[in-house]
Protein backbone atom coordinates (compact mmCIF):
# COMPACT_ATOMS: atom_id res chain seq x y z
CA UNK A 1 0.00 0.00 0.00
CA UNK A 2 1.33 3.81 -1.28
CA UNK A 3 -0.24 6.59 0.94
CA UNK A 4 0.30 9.97 -0.89
CA UNK A 5 -1.37 12.75 1.88
CA UNK A 6 -2.08 16.51 0.86
CA UNK A 7 -4.35 19.24 2.24
CA UNK A 8 -1.40 20.69 4.64
CA UNK A 9 -0.23 24.37 5.01
CA UNK A 10 -0.38 27.93 7.07
CA UNK A 11 -3.50 28.77 8.91
CA UNK A 12 -4.11 31.33 12.09
CA UNK A 13 -5.31 30.43 15.01
CA UNK A 14 -8.78 29.30 14.99
CA UNK A 15 -8.75 28.23 11.59
CA UNK A 16 -9.62 25.19 9.75
CA UNK A 17 -7.86 22.93 6.95
CA UNK A 18 -8.70 19.66 5.80
CA UNK A 19 -6.17 16.92 4.75
CA UNK A 20 -6.48 14.42 2.68
CA UNK A 21 -4.82 10.87 2.01
CA UNK A 22 -4.75 8.69 -0.76
CA UNK A 23 -4.00 4.84 -0.75
CA UNK A 24 -2.87 2.52 -3.61
CA UNK A 25 -3.39 -1.25 -2.93
CA UNK A 26 -5.97 -2.73 -0.93
CA UNK A 27 -7.85 0.02 1.51
CA UNK A 28 -10.96 -1.06 2.79
CA UNK A 29 -9.66 -3.65 5.04
CA UNK A 30 -6.67 -1.56 6.33
CA UNK A 31 -7.40 0.85 9.88
CA UNK A 32 -6.45 4.24 9.22
CA UNK A 33 -4.78 6.90 11.35
CA UNK A 34 -3.12 9.91 11.43
CA UNK A 35 0.11 11.01 13.81
CA UNK A 36 1.63 13.88 13.95
CA UNK A 37 5.54 15.19 14.56
CA UNK A 38 6.31 18.28 15.92
CA UNK A 39 9.99 19.64 15.89
CA UNK A 40 11.69 17.99 18.58
CA UNK A 41 8.88 15.80 19.70
CA UNK A 42 8.16 12.16 19.14
CA UNK A 43 5.51 11.48 16.86
CA UNK A 44 2.04 11.12 18.36
CA UNK A 45 -1.17 9.10 17.48
CA UNK A 46 -4.35 12.30 16.54
CA UNK A 47 -6.69 9.79 14.80
CA UNK A 48 -8.35 6.51 13.52
CA UNK A 49 -10.65 4.85 11.68
CA UNK A 50 -11.38 1.12 11.41
CA UNK A 51 -12.95 -0.77 8.60
CA UNK A 52 -14.77 -3.25 10.33
CA UNK A 53 -19.08 -3.59 9.46
CA UNK A 54 -18.35 -1.41 6.57
CA UNK A 55 -18.89 1.80 9.01
CA UNK A 56 -15.27 2.51 10.76
CA UNK A 57 -15.18 3.14 14.37
CA UNK A 58 -12.92 6.29 15.49
CA UNK A 59 -10.85 6.88 18.35
CA UNK A 60 -9.14 10.41 18.58
CA UNK A 61 -6.43 11.58 20.91
CA UNK A 62 -8.05 13.75 23.62
CA UNK A 63 -5.61 16.55 22.56
CA UNK A 64 -7.94 16.66 19.68
CA UNK A 65 -11.48 15.27 20.74
CA UNK A 66 -14.26 17.71 19.37
CA UNK A 67 -12.22 19.40 17.02
CA UNK A 68 -10.84 16.93 14.55
CA UNK A 69 -13.06 14.49 12.49
CA UNK A 70 -11.62 11.41 10.90
CA UNK A 71 -13.53 10.00 8.00
CA UNK A 72 -12.99 7.44 5.16
CA UNK A 73 -14.39 7.12 1.49
CA UNK A 74 -13.75 3.27 0.43
CA UNK A 75 -14.77 3.97 -3.14
CA UNK A 76 -11.80 6.84 -3.37
CA UNK A 77 -9.81 4.55 -1.34
CA UNK A 78 -9.67 8.19 0.41
CA UNK A 79 -9.27 9.23 4.32
CA UNK A 80 -9.56 12.75 5.59
CA UNK A 81 -9.02 14.54 8.91
CA UNK A 82 -11.03 17.72 8.99
CA UNK A 83 -9.32 20.03 11.43
CA UNK A 84 -11.33 22.80 12.81
CA UNK A 85 -10.68 25.45 15.55
CA UNK A 86 -6.67 24.59 15.11
CA UNK A 87 -4.38 25.55 17.62
CA UNK A 88 -0.96 26.85 17.40
CA UNK A 89 0.33 23.65 19.19
CA UNK A 90 -1.14 21.62 16.43
CA UNK A 91 1.81 22.78 14.54
CA UNK A 92 3.46 19.54 12.85
CA UNK A 93 3.98 17.34 10.22
CA UNK A 94 0.98 14.81 9.62
CA UNK A 95 1.19 11.75 8.31
CA UNK A 96 -1.21 8.98 6.91
CA UNK A 97 -1.03 5.44 7.95
CA UNK A 98 -2.54 2.33 7.40
CA UNK A 99 -2.37 -0.74 9.80
CA UNK A 100 -3.35 -4.43 8.79
CA UNK A 101 -5.29 -5.47 11.82
CA UNK A 102 -9.31 -5.46 13.08
CA UNK A 103 -8.52 -3.57 16.37
CA UNK A 104 -8.51 0.63 15.84
CA UNK A 105 -4.81 1.15 16.78
CA UNK A 106 -3.16 3.89 18.23
CA UNK A 107 0.13 3.15 18.69
CA UNK A 108 2.52 3.84 15.62
CA UNK A 109 4.12 0.40 16.07
CA UNK A 110 1.16 -1.08 14.80
CA UNK A 111 0.90 0.92 11.63
CA UNK A 112 2.28 -1.47 8.48
CA UNK A 113 2.48 1.88 5.67
CA UNK A 114 3.27 5.38 6.63
CA UNK A 115 2.51 8.22 3.85
CA UNK A 116 5.23 11.01 3.68
CA UNK A 117 3.87 13.31 5.71
CA UNK A 118 2.45 17.09 5.23
CA UNK A 119 3.22 20.21 7.31
CA UNK A 120 0.36 22.26 8.89
CA UNK A 121 1.16 25.53 10.47
CA UNK A 122 -0.76 27.10 12.94
CA UNK A 123 0.32 30.85 13.66
CA UNK A 124 -0.98 32.67 17.02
Amino acid sequence: VQLQASGGGFVQDGGSLRLSCVASGRFSRYVMGWFRQAPGKEREFVAAIGWLRGSGSTVYANSVKGRFTISRDNTKSAVYLQMNSLRPEDTAVYYCAAAQTTVVATEPWRFDYWGQGTQVTVSS
